[in-house]
Order: C-alpha cells, then sequence, then structure tokens
C-alpha cells in the first residue's frame, strides 16, 4: 500500500546516474524533496514526464526555492545515463535497481508482478515526513504542477 501524508519517509541510499550517491536525508537537509517513482525509462510517457519535470527544476533553480526534484526508477545508471543524456535533463535519477525494487517497495509503489515502479509521486518535508502522495495509471501522463504547489506551501 502506498505511504500516505504524515508518514514517515523511507531514507534512502542508491545511484545517480552518474554513479554518484543518491540519499535522501542529504536531500532533506537542503531542501524539500518532490519524489517522482517512473516505470520505465526511454517509454513514451516517462520521457514525456522526465522533460516536464526537468523544465520545472530550471523554474524552481533560477529563483532558488529550497525544493528538489528526484525521479526514481529501477533502471540501472547506465540506463538512466543515457536516457537524462538523450533527453537533456540534469535532474537526479536515481537507480532502484538492485536490490531491484527496494525503495519503490519501501514507498508502497512496486509492481511484483511486473518488476517496476508504479507511478507514485511523494512531497517529503525537510523533517522527512510525507506531506502528499499520490500513484497515477501507467498511461497517465502526471501533471506536476499541484506536487510543485504543495512543496511550495511546506517551505512558506
Amino acid at each position: 500500500m502506498i505511504l500516505r501524508p504524515g508518514d514517515r519517509a523511507p531514507d534512502f541510499a542508491v545511484s545517480d546516474q552518474l554513479g554518484s550517491a543518491l540519499h535522501l536525508a542529504e536531500a532533506l537537509r537542503r531542501s524539500t524533496v518532490i519524489l517522482v517513482f517512473f516505470p520505465f525509462a526511454f517509454s513514451p510517457v516517462c520521457g514525456d514526464e522526465i522533460r516536464a519535470l526537468e523544465d520545472l527544476r530550471q523554474v524552481l533553480q533560477a529563483n532558488a526555492e529550497p525544493i528538489e526534484i528526484i525521479g526514481m526508477t529501477v533502471d540501472s545508471k547506465y540506463t538512466l545515463a543515457a536516457w537524462s543524456e538523450v533527453r537533456e535533463v540534469a535532474l537526479d535519477l536515481g537507480a532502484d535497481f538492485w536490490p531491484h525494487g527496494e525503495v519503490a517497495k519501501s514507498y508502497g509503489v512496486f509492481d511484483a508482478d511486473h518488476g517496476v515502479a508504479e507511478r507514485g509521486v511523494f512531497v517529503i518535508s525537510r523533517t522527512g515526513t510525507i506531506v502528499t502522495s499520490r500513484q497515477a495509471a501507467r498511461t497517465e501522463t502526471r501533471d506536476f504542477s499541484v506536487d510543485v504547489a504543495h512543496a511550495r506551501s511546506v517551505c512558506g
């Protein structure tokens, strides 16, 4: 079952697309986090979403807003490196590759029958509490503006 508002966000440390450590606790020291799970890199819907998130990341960075966006898939760091290069994104992408889907499982958005993360989105406060959570169908392109609005409301 997907984690709900008020739940403690499980910490994680995974490799990002560049092979560096991506650690939730470190990100929360700097900012509120929007954690976005994707089923697959290079799929059409995920490609549209990653571009939209990169555009939002650039706006947040330009406005010096204390909000970070982290994308997460069960793909390897090598797949994510290629995807970020092709899609021209600098967004942090976490490889929930091994143990396979461990982070997605901890957030309640892992589909064990298909071995993929579902389309979950979590806004996490700097204290590590989930502020909002939602899940969309695999075929649905998400609008992340509501998640950014929730993150902004937490930041004050």
